[in-house]
């Protein structure tokens, strides 16, 4: 139906834990965003998030690290658009200002949501 892709550096200033890990929820936060542009492409409005009814974590996420953030609507209702989102590493940070680009990039977070989206008039 749609598909909209999305890339975005992970900061140093978003690493929480040991390794410079970074939580889950940052994914989650970009699934957001690129939900937001699939509404806006196909409804003309921003729309609103209503549930996940998936989530999985398979591989972190460190800062330094350059995701890219697919999100693909698999059905649409009257108003509701169900999506299946992906976060892929596709270049690993190295320590300090090196990265490099993986020759396989490693999905790090699944989901499936919903959003919905205002009546049309």
């Amino acid at each position: 139906m749609i598909t909209v892709v999305h890339r975005r550096y992970v900061p140093y200033s978003h690493a929480h834990y040991a390794g410079h890990l970074v939580d889950g929820a940052y994914s989650l936060g970009l699934f957001g965003d690129v939900a937001t542009e699939v509404c806006i492409q196909l409804d003309g409005d921003e729309g609103l998030f209503a549930s996940y009814s998936d989530v999985q974590f398979k591989a972190p996420v460190r800062a330094g690290d350059i995701l890219e953030v697919t999100a693909t609507v698999t059905r649409m209702g009257t108003r509701s658009r169900t999506i299946d989102f992906s976060s892929v590493v596709v270049c690993r940070g190295t320590e300090g200002s090196g990265a490099s680009v993986l020759a396989e990039p490693i999905v790090a977070v699944t989901a499936t949501g919903t959003v919905v989206v205002p009546a049309s008039t």
